[in-house]
């Protein structure tokens, strides 16, 4: 399944790039998600983020690993693959693009994600999407 939801901020892409860090990361957590770092590398080739998720007895960990970026003439980018995912998901890439937008820069999160079952990847669509969509707002205050 995709998910791709955009939001433009009033920054240039240097400056998005250069706030893409341990803090942001931290400011999109979705409220009422019990979320804990265990881990944050960066967002370039090679790092890894961790992260403990979920209520107890139930936590789950999520490692993804940076599997490439680049920095293009008007577009960066940086792709997380899920390598250690909670249930129920069975595979997770993630293409965070910041795009130059006229004097601003638009921010892509672009997401597939699968659970190997067509039916529960329908069903929990709705979450995931609203989970991301709530980025919006953090995205514009923080870059503001």
């Amino acid at each position: 399944m995709k998910i791709k939801i955009s939001t433009l901020v009033n920054r240039s892409r240097d400056e998005v790039w250069e706030k893409f860090d341990e803090n942001l990361f931290l400011a999109l957590k979705p409220p009422l998600v019990p979320l804990e770092l265990l881990q944050f590398d960066g967002c370039e080739t090679g790092d890894t983020v961790k992260l403990r998720t979920g209520f107890s007895p139930f936590r789950q960990e999520w490692h993804a690993a940076i599997i490439e970026h680049a920095i293009l003439e008007s577009e960066t980018y940086f792709i997380d693959i899920g390598t250690k995912l909670p249930f129920p998901l069975r595979e997770w890439k993630h293409k965070h693009r910041i795009v130059d937008s006229d004097d601003n820069t638009m921010i892509i999160d672009d997401i597939y994600y699968s659970t190997k079952l067509l039916p529960l990847d329908l069903l929990i669509w709705p979450l995931l999407y609203f989970m991301f969509y709530l980025r919006k707002p953090v995205y514009r205050k923080f870059f503001s």
